[in-house]
């Protein structure tokens, strides 16, 4: 194993692997802006044009569960340099794209790309000593969350100056560049030999059953993702239609939520002194309260005090996705690829139900059922926590 296991990341480097995170997650939200422009372009329907973000995000699907696990087996740098060589040619794929089936495919293959990002989090816990490994973590995750956030409004203000396809050329480009500085300093780690891909995947449900730790805070986070979706898909349709905003108003609104980013240093400094449970308390709770403010603030017509509360709902979900990574990061350091694998996927596939269960409440209800789902997700995940989760960690 290579030396640097045993240190801590330097900032620089740091600062590098949570800027390498942020652009390949990117790559999953940069279409979700633009399908009105792109539909018409490369001649899909409008009903399969609807379908692009979703084709994107099943390719990172596909990559968590079949390409992240490999991080157990593979040098991990050469893969986030083939990761990242693929996501740039899926880019490309679909800035020169000029019919729906290359745009499509090149769709697929760069959502399957993106997941170099998981492979980046989990190395740097390796990377880090025992001691900072929650604040390496929080500052890695802070840039998947930030690029996760801001990808939207940036998809939206570089179209309207230079086209949808001129997204994609710069992410292409942005990318090359990361990758040229990570094959220049991210260290090798080579994990210790062992078992094969097959026996890797078996093992993926053996992991799942052995660590109980796993599956709470995949439970957790899951929900919380889910109701991170759901703010998101619902907020810009609130601000359209109650605050009367346009596109460009929606895409500020999007970047003044990044800040909730800022909360993952935090959650990384208070797991590292033991207290990620309480940690995971809080984050409970604040989304609760968050979505019920959010409901008071939107009846109020206060377009700030609803910043505001999406600030606290990003840093609610920041809060817990480090101390639940802190945690299960913990639990079989030879593992550590396959158990984001396994966090990651379920968090990706029941998360991915807010979109479609933010759009229905809000046709059936309003702005006000959506904040009270928000909010009961919150107080449930409070009530999991206070039966079965109370032990300290072992």
């Amino acid at each position: 194993m290579n030396s640097s296991d045993t240190h801590d990341l330097g900032p620089g480097l740091t600062l590098l692997m949570a800027a390498a995170c942020g652009l390949m997650v990117a790559n999953l939200y940069y279409a979700q802006t633009l399908i009105d422009g792109i539909g018409p372009d490369i001649g899909l329907s409008p009903w399969i044009a609807g379908a692009i973000v979703t084709l994107t995000q099943l390719g990172y699907g596909i990559g968590l569960a079949l390409i992240v696990p490999l991080s157990d087996l593979y040098e991990n740098k050469r893969l986030i340099l083939l990761s990242t060589a693929g996501a740039i040619l899926g880019c490309l794929g679909i800035a020169f794209a000029r019919g729906p089936e290359v745009f499509l495919v090149a769709s697929l293959l760069t959502g399957i790309c993106s997941v170099g990002a998981q492979i980046l989090v989990p190395m740097a816990a390796h990377l880090s000593s025992e001691q900072r490994q929650g604040r390496t973590i929080g500052l890695v995750m802070s840039g998947l969350l930030t690029g996760i956030m801001l990808a939207r409004p940036f998809a939206s203000f570089v179209a309207e100056i230079a086209g949808w396809r001129a997204v994609f050329f710069l992410s292409a480009g942005i990318l090359t560049a990361t990758g040229a500085a990570l094959w220049l300093w991210l260290p090798s780690r080579r994990p210790k030999a062992g078992l094969h891909y097959r026996a890797i995947l078996a093992s993926l449900l053996a992991l799942l059953r052995q660590h109980g730790q796993l599956r709470l805070r995949a439970f957790y986070q899951a929900l919380l993702f889910l109701a991170f979706n759901l703010f998101w898909t619902v907020a810009p349709l609130v601000l359209i239609h109650r605050f009367h905003l346009g596109h460009g108003g929606v895409a500020l609104f999007a970047l003044a939520g990044a800040g909730g980013a800022l909360a993952a240093p935090i959650a990384g400094h208070l797991a590292d002194k033991g207290k990620a449970k309480l940690t995971t308390a809080c984050a409970m709770a604040l989304l609760a309260f968050s979505f019920l403010a959010a409901d008071w603030v939107v009846a109020l017509g206060s377009v700030i005090a609803f910043a505001v509360t999406a600030v606290l709902i990003d840093a609610a979900v920041q809060l817990n996705q480090i101390s639940g990574q802190r945690i299960i990061f913990g639990l079989d350091p030879h593992a550590r690829g396959r158990i984001n694998a396994i966090y990651m996927t379920i968090i990706f596939v029941v998360g991915a139900l807010g979109s479609v269960i933010g759009t229905a409440s809000y046709e059936s209800g309003g702005w006000s059922l959506t904040a009270l789902i928000g909010a009961g997700i919150g107080a449930l995940c409070l009530v999991v926590f206070g039966l079965m989760d109370r032990k300290p960690r072992t």
